[in-house]
């Protein structure tokens, strides 16, 4: 057995380890090369006289870049500027706007905020900030390129009778497919839908609505936390339930009903939705410039 010396200034703290039959560790390092090589870092330990050489446990020197939740999956840190929602102050400016907004109309104690992607019947993807109010939930379109809410959508809680967790699932002679899970909110019933609103891709009379995380997710901790859909679901859930129990109109005495179950989107050949979604039309996105 032989010792591999370094003559670097880590050399007293290199590890050890066994030779094989047949082969022996050699240094790459050339001389005048001031940086350290990875044989550097292996030594091979003597055995005592008269022994088998035995393999002896490897110690490497714990890696310099440790994994890191933030900002995978996108490691290119263009890729999220090109949301303006990401952008500094434009998230805050949203809430304030709305703050104010609900601070002058109904005067409501807001729950919280959520950015996540809206999914409609015609699984197309649109960008929408969610809020929890003790009585209403806010579904807003707001333009993060001007910094101004285009459109507010108010739902009643105690209007919302169930709710479905699980997995996208489409007909089964659909061209238009769809992977993860999401969630989808009933404040009336399907059956009632008239066929004019159900083929209608803008229509604004569909009696549910379908959310999803938003693709900004893990660019930063604070995305983390409003692009979750589970912290979404903890918050609307008791405050539909305080809602059904305060109510004095239709809804009281209602239950709220949490499914686990598929989310149908019925659609099939799509073609609407796979342009709109492979160019995230959906959202306030940076597209470049068109010049000659």
């Amino acid at each position: 057995m032989k010792r591999l010396e370094s003559s670097g200034p880590g050399a007293e703290e290199m590890s050890t380890i066994g030779s094989i039959e047949g082969f022996q560790a050699v240094s790459l390092k050339q001389e005048g090369d001031d940086q350290p090589s990875e044989t550097d870092h292996l030594s091979m330990e003597e055995e005592d006289s008269g022994k088998d050489p035995m393999p002896r446990h490897i110690s490497r020197q714990s890696s310099v870049t440790e994994s890191t939740l933030y900002p995978n999956p996108y490691h290119q840190p263009y890729i999220s500027r090109k949301y303006f929602a990401t952008r500094p102050g434009a998230i805050e400016t949203a809430m304030e706007d709305l703050k104010g907004h609900i601070a002058e109309t109904s005067g409501e104690t807001i729950q919280g905020f959520w950015l996540l992607t809206k999914i409609d019947h015609w699984n197309n993807e649109k960008e929408r900030i969610l809020l929890v109010t003790d009585k209403t939930l806010l579904i807003c379109k707001y333009d993060f390129i001007m910094l101004s809410c285009v459109q507010l959508q108010r739902i009643p809680l105690s209007a919302v009778y169930r709710i479905c967790l699980g997995k996208f699932t489409f007909p089964g002679m659909s061209l238009d497919k769809r992977q993860g899970e999401g969630l989808r909110i009933y404040w009336g019933s399907p059956e009632e839908q008239s066929l004019l609103s159900r083929w209608n891709p803008w229509s604004t009379e569909v009696p549910y609505a379908t959310f999803t995380e938003h693709p900004m997710k893990y660019t930063s901790e604070k995305f983390l936390e409003i692009c979750k859909l589970s912290g979404f679901v903890s918050k609307l859930v008791p405050a539909i339930q305080n809602a059904h129990k305060n109510s004095i109109g239709s809804g009281r005495g209602k239950k709220l009903m949490v499914l686990t179950e598929p989310i149908l989107i019925e659609t099939y050949t799509g073609l609407m939705s796979f342009i709109g979604n492979r160019n995230k039309l959906g959202y306030s996105l940076a597209r470049g410039s068109i010049g000659f």
